[in-house]
């Protein structure tokens, strides 16, 4: 029989509860022991319960949730059902005390189990953890989900010597409780994201036409006899804004720094930018090589191409809901960029499995640089960030330091297994592949890209690390 011992104060029932819901999670028979069963002691921890889990719902639905009353109601059904339950057992051992001891113990460790939920979603949402934990978090979050309630009916079973077909009969019944319920309220979280279609004005549908001609009529004639880079970016998918930031800020680093201003082209998907912003898609990549490659030198001009999106094998993802976008493939992209008659060329794509582009896209006049092998993923896609993880190691470290191509794709390349490694993630493996006629070309590219101070710079400290070396 259980003996429940009588209430001293609020604090020591306080802090024997929490030691309780500790056996609890343990499955041992002392939290019963231990438990201090009060009606004010079943308020607060109901009151605790409920605040960890609407942080926790407000953490996981970030800043465009609302508050939703349906999910707190959702969530005291479960604290009523272990009332209900220990008013069976009270019953049924003529102990009326036991009546408030399984929804006390229940909210106690639900409680408990909801802060650690909320630490990790935290770290989570920082891009704090590890990348493996995120396809096993949410299967803990579940089985602690069922195991609270489960642990209950545990110490409870062998407590009160239950036969083991009642005590099976009761878990299986619970389990299937919490399965059905999981489901029929997943759509009501207390903290809740209303999923509002995407759409389009008309003022915005009607504009592009007049962006895009207006974006590639600014694109000026390369000098005879000069060289000059011409500079086109795009941003695939629209439902992430770190593809507009990363091209907005590289095109104002080359209009900036290389010179392209007047020469430069930015295509972007992203409803911030519709109404002003010529969009990105299969058209309008095809309209603006062909523009770009009217308006160059053949012989000496050169196209920076920066693709920067979500990727699939051979797919590189364009998307604008609510319009319909084909993604781009290397085979479309060869063809589209050979019927512009554009010669030189540095492509440069950034998204996962964009490896896959290199063979279809290589020549003996283009320079290839991707953000990942053929078989491997890319990171650091998050709407708080400015760059993904290559962009930035790339463009906003070492092309600001390095006097080459060549150089900074190495330090982009060592900085990124560095963030990869540190956050467990799958290395990335950036590819360089660089035809015969650019490989020899190039340094003279350069000359007209990056600053001569820079170049004169890297040159030396190049000759002062070969000095180095040399030395006994």
């Amino acid at each position: 029989m259980i003996d429940l011992k009588p209430s001293i104060n609020f604090w020591h029932d306080l802090k024997s509860n929490q030691r309780a819901g500790i056996w609890l999670f343990l499955g041992s028979r002392k939290s019963l022991q231990i438990v201090r069963p009060s009606i004010l002691q079943l308020i607060f921890w109901g009151l605790l319960g409920a605040g960890a889990n609407t942080l926790f719902s407000w953490l996981v639905a970030g800043d465009g949730g609302v508050f939703n009353r349906q999910g707190l109601v959702s969530y005291a059904l479960w604290p009523f059902i272990a009332l209900i339950v220990g008013i069976f057992l009270s019953q049924r051992t003529n102990n009326p005390r036991l009546m408030l001891v399984p929804a006390l113990l229940w909210l106690v460790l639900d409680t408990h189990i909801m802060l650690f939920q909320c630490l990790l979603q935290y770290l989570g949402n920082q891009d704090l953890l590890p990348y493996f934990t995120y396809d096993v978090i949410p299967l803990l979050f579940f089985a602690l989900f069922i195991w609270q309630s489960l642990a209950v009916v545990w110490v409870f079973s062998r407590e009160l010597q239950w036969p083991w077909w009642e005590r099976a009969l009761i878990m299986f019944a619970t389990v299937a409780t919490l399965f059905t319920w999981q489901v029929s309220i997943k759509e009501q979280p207390i903290w809740k994201v209303e999923d509002v279609p995407p759409s389009i004005s008309e003022s915005a549908f009607y504009a592009q036409s007049h962006l895009l001609n207006k974006a590639l009529e600014q694109v000026q004639f390369g000098e005879f006899a000069q060289t000059h880079w011409y500079f086109l970016g795009v941003a695939g998918a629209s439902y992430q804004d770190v593809f507009k930031f990363e091209i907005d800020r590289i095109k104002e680093q080359f209009d900036t720094r290389f010179g392209t201003f007047g020469r430069s082209v930015e295509l972007v998907n992203n409803p911030q930018s519709i109404k002003d912003t010529p969009i990105a898609s299969k058209t309008s990549i095809d309209l603006a090589l062909r523009r770009i490659g009217q308006q160059m030198n053949r012989e000496s001009d050169v196209l920076f191409l920066y693709m920067t999106s979500h990727g699939l094998p051979n797919r590189f993802e364009l998307e604008n809901e609510p319009i319909n976008l084909d993604d781009v493939d290397p085979k479309w992209l060869r063809e589209t960029l050979d019927k512009s008659g554009i010669r030189w060329k540095v492509i440069v794509i950034s998204a996962c499995y964009s490896g896959s582009f290199v063979s279809a896209l290589q020549s003996p006049d283009t320079l290839i640089i991707t953000a990942s092998a053929a078989d491997r993923a890319s990171f650091g896609c998050s709407n708080e960030a400015d760059y993904t993880y290559f962009g930035r190691a790339f463009f906003d470290q070492a092309m600001r330091e390095q006097g080459s191509f060549k150089a900074a794709f190495k330090e982009a390349t060592e900085t990124v297994a560095k963030w990869e490694n540190a956050q467990g993630f799958d290395p990335s493996e950036p590819q360089w592949v660089i035809g015969k006629n650019m490989e020899m070309m190039l340094p003279q590219l350069e000359q007209h890209l990056f600053p001569q101070q820079g170049v004169i710079t890297t040159a030396q400290t190049q000759n002062v690390k070969l000095d180095t070396q040399q030395k006994p």
